[in-house]
């Protein structure tokens, strides 16, 4: 069995240091907002390239506390993509504001910056891009249609910590970007965490209030707020994982190229790599109109694999008031119904990958793609 993703070898490299400053930790008896937190905030920010960075419970509550101290409330649109997780659209629908969904790159899979403009309204606020599968959305065009109409641009890294936009770090270049420590992400704690990276004083401080419930002073509270923050054993496995990530990404790549190899004379769409990001292959996604057929033979021969994601928002019954139909955003609808994810994690070694890659190859012959 080749797993789609495999934690275990990884975390037995890493036990021992995690272990010992765990045993710091429990002694010391600081396990919220402490040294670790306070020293990873540090370590982050200067890997996204931006001032400040603030750890909370979770990615989707990075997206949450951001809209939230941006003021978005209800009557407020931001426009997002269907093809992303649902905490993408949900963090919108928390401050009671509605998620305007934007077709497709069928390539990249990121949201269309083409097709902003049409959807702005008076009552957008926002637009959301997501970084997906570990490549950035195309950003210039993006904040050269939301500048002039005064929109917040919002970055969703939750799958891209380490992705470059031409040069530069994703979650620098809109007012904030949000970051994932859920632990399949390529910087994985072992629970639920997130971050919150920008550059912005006033959003930070904001921040900073609302993810301990609204204060600044223990017990003053200036607003109703949250409890969102990131503990002190969650800081210190990232701390501990944090030194590797560059490696693991550059082994992704690697990974990745090695896909590319031995699949590029199957009837497969293997994925585009835009000339403006590079690529941390939080996912390495292919597509196939005969995708149920080739996953059935996949799991046959125990070759791991799943689908991110099925459904695309604009069509989950989460969204059914919003009024969409099926084919109103076909890039995306299309995409959804033919994607697949093969196995990817640093530890996967050239054997285990030429065994996806011919399975792959003996799945597509059979079922005659």
């Amino acid at each position: 069995m080749i797993p789609i993703l495999d934690l275990s070898r990884q975390t037995a490299a890493l036990l021992p240091q995690i272990e010992a400053l765990w045993r710091e930790i429990t002694t010391s008896g600081s396990f919220v907002l402490g040294r670790h937190g306070r020293a990873l905030e540090a370590e982050i920010a200067a890997l996204s390239g931006t001032r400040f960075a603030l750890g909370v419970a979770s990615g989707t509550d990075a997206l949450h506390l951001v809209l939230r101290a941006l003021g978005l409330g209800p009557g407020d649109e931001v426009i997002t993509t269907p093809f992303s997780f649902i905490a993408t659209a949900e963090a919108i629908s928390y401050c009671g504001a509605t998620p305007v969904f934007v077709d497709i790159d069928p390539a990249t899979f990121n949201i269309d910056p083409a097709r902003i403009e049409e959807r702005i309204t008076p009552r957008t606020r926002a637009v959301l891009p997501v970084h997906l599968f570990g490549q950035a959305a195309d950003l210039e065009p993006i904040l050269a249609v939301a500048e002039p109409h005064g929109l917040a641009v919002v970055e969703d890294c939750a799958q891209a910590i380490g992705t470059l936009y031409r040069g530069q770090p994703v979650g620098s270049f809109g007012v904030a970007g949000c970051l994932s420590f859920y632990p399949t992400k390529n910087l994985g704690a072992f629970g639920d965490g997130g971050m919150v990276v920008t550059s912005n004083p006033e959003l930070a401080h904001r921040i900073a209030s609302l993810r301990v419930h609204g204060s600044h002073e223990r017990y003053y509270h200036d607003e109703v707020g949250y409890c969102s923050r990131l503990d002190e054993l969650q800081a210190a496995v990232l701390r501990v994982k944090l030194p590797h990530l560059e490696q693991w990404n550059l082994r992704r790549a690697q990974i990745a190229d090695r896909y590319d190899a031995l699949l590029a004379d199957l009837p497969l769409i293997t994925p585009a790599r835009a000339a403006y990001s590079t690529h941390t292959f939080h996912q390495y996604t292919v597509r196939t109109d005969a995708r149920e057929r080739v996953l059935a033979l996949l799991r046959e021969w125990q070759i791991g694999s799943g689908v991110y994601y099925p459904v695309p928002l604009h069509l989950q019954k989460a969204y059914a008031h919003l009024g969409y139909r099926p084919g109103d955003l076909p890039n995306a609808e299309k995409v959804a119904a033919e994607v697949f994810s093969l196995p990817m994690y640093p530890e996967l070694d050239d054997e285990q990958i030429d065994q996806v890659a011919a399975a792959l190859a003996g799945a597509t012959a059979a079922v005659k793609v």
